[in-house]
């Protein structure tokens, strides 16, 4: 199986969707830019109406002002009192100010500013016309103002200021109407135009959650058939590791069963042909040690020799199948091979084991064979690469099963070395604690120095499992090197 490193390439969005996703946008910017100007519009149209209210005012007061003038005027006349004279002094100024105010609103309409100057000269023609009749009074008293009356026609002046006022009323209503007729078509518009902007935006988002659904239904789809994909692998992988695992155990057993006949043949066949030959030598040096005591001398250099060979053949034999392992037990093996590991290595070696040990490893021989394999292969181990003076070798009975304990105050070993996939050693201990249905911990040792390592078995009724394992990987281990010391 290969795995990729490489970042996931930068996938873009289909050029379709893209499409639709901008059209949809220019469609919603185009409708935004149609309400602001309908909304312009209308503010437009209300400060029109406002306009032509106000207008309408002005002119309304202007005839109010000259009505007031003239009948202030008149007042006078009758009563000689100068108090009835306050509206015709100030008519003047408040008509030139209403007429100011007039050419603002009308700026932006050449015919209602040529009324306004009609208005004007009429308003001021009037005005002036009462200024004289004041003078006149004034000169020759009430009989001249009844004798100028009786000439002038100052109704009809009074009436062209009425007319002016009303037409230039029509023509603002006029352009008002007209105004509003414009804005309710362009509104008229304006609306259509929002209301086919909507429906095509509609119709676009509606394409477009059609088109999310579909990618959404073909990513679930993606993601089921993935999801099986990765349970067949995962199925496949737990198949192949059980296969590994059998695999594994055949192959512990069937080393252990030819290690056992390899000893027994050592032991009985090659072990009876080397004491036979011994015997013959010792007969035959006897005989000669009279007659020539230099073959003699040869004979027992030769039994010296052979008896260093059935020595060694007893350390293979050993090494093959421990013999006290059969015949005393698990816990003098133990004790046996860790005073003989003491002595080859010049190590002080503690071994601590309980006695109701032995009753349970007696009803599983693969309990005990295992056992003493990660403690033949621990030792080695301490021996060619820890450098260390002192190892404890601890195996003791807990509420859950067996603990194995082997800590060493030497050099340590490195989380590479852990993991390294030709650790043959490690990997075979941790193959034999799993086939037992056990774990193999390995951390660092007391006060952070050397190597501790935890084999914990678990045991039921008494009895330790032969054929239940735990289906777990190979490599499975707990790295604490940075756990307290045990």
């Amino acid at each position: 199986m290969y795995f990729t490193v490489d970042s996931a390439p930068h996938r873009r969005l289909p050029l379709y969707k893209t499409v639709l996703c901008v059209t949809c946008a220019l469609l919603l910017i185009v409708n935004g830019f149609s309400l602001f100007h309908n909304l312009q519009a209308l503010r437009g149209a209300q400060l029109l109406i406002g306009q032509t209210a106000r207008v309408a005012d002005r002119l309304q007061y202007l005839n109010v002002l000259v009505l007031d003038a003239e009948s202030s005027m008149r007042g006078y006349f009758l009563s000689g009192h100068d108090a009835y004279l306050g509206p015709t002094r100030t008519a003047l100024a408040e008509s030139e100010a209403e007429f100011r105010e007039l050419e603002k609103l009308l700026a932006d309409n050449p015919n209602q500013l040529k009324n306004l100057a009609q208005l004007k000269n009429l308003v001021r023609r009037r005005l002036t016309i009462m200024s004289q009749s004041l003078d006149v009074y004034r000169e020759g008293g009430l009989n001249e103002i009844v004798k100028i009356a009786r000439v002038s026609d100052g109704r009809a002046s009074m009436d062209e200021i009425r007319l002016q006022v009303v037409i230039m009323e029509q023509e603002q209503n006029e352009t008002l109407k007209a105004r509003s007729a414009m804005f309710y078509e362009e509104y008229q518009k304006a609306v259509l135009l929002g209301m086919g902007i909507n429906a095509v935006a509609i119709v676009v988002l509606i394409m477009f959650y059609q088109l999310v659904g579909r990618s959404f239904a073909n990513r679930a789809e993606a993601e089921h058939a993935l999801k099986l994909a990765n349970e067949s692998l995962e199925s496949q992988v737990e198949q192949r590791t059980e296969q590994l695992s059998v695999l594994s155990r055949h192959l512990i057993s069937i080393s252990e069963e030819e290690k056992v006949r390899l000893s027994r043949e050592l032991h009985d066949e090659i072990g009876g042909h080397l004491t036979s030959i011994n015997m013959d030598i010792a007969a035959v040096a006897m005989q000669l040690q009279k007659s020539d005591p230099e073959l003699a001398a040869q004979l027992k250099r030769a039994r010296g020799s052979l008896v260093e060979v059935v020595e060694m053949k007893r350390r293979i034999v050993e090494n093959l199948r421990p013999s006290l392992l059969d015949n005393l037990g698990l816990c003098a093996a133990i004790e046996s091979y860790c005073q003989e590991f003491s002595r080859m290595a010049s190590v002080r070696c503690d071994c601590d084991v309980d006695d109701e040990i032995e009753l349970l490893t007696r009803e599983s021989g693969d309990l005990s064979i295992a056992l003493f394999r990660i403690v033949q292969e621990s030792l080695n181990n301490i021996r060619k690469y820890a450098k260390a003076s002192r190892v404890s070798v601890m195996l003791h009975r807990n509420p859950d099963g067996l603990m194995l304990r082997i800590i060493d105050d030497g050099v340590g070993i490195s989380a590479a070395n852990i993991a390294k996939p030709m650790s043959h050693g490690l990997l075979g201990m941790r193959e034999r604690a799993l086939l037992l249905g056990g774990t193999l911990n390995i951390r660092r040792g007391r006060n952070d120095c050397g190597t501790c390592i935890e084999v914990a078995i678990p045991v039921r009724n008494n009895v330790a499992p032969q054929e239940e394992r735990r289906a777990a990987p190979v490599f499975e281990m707990v790295d604490r090197r940075a756990a307290p010391a045990a």
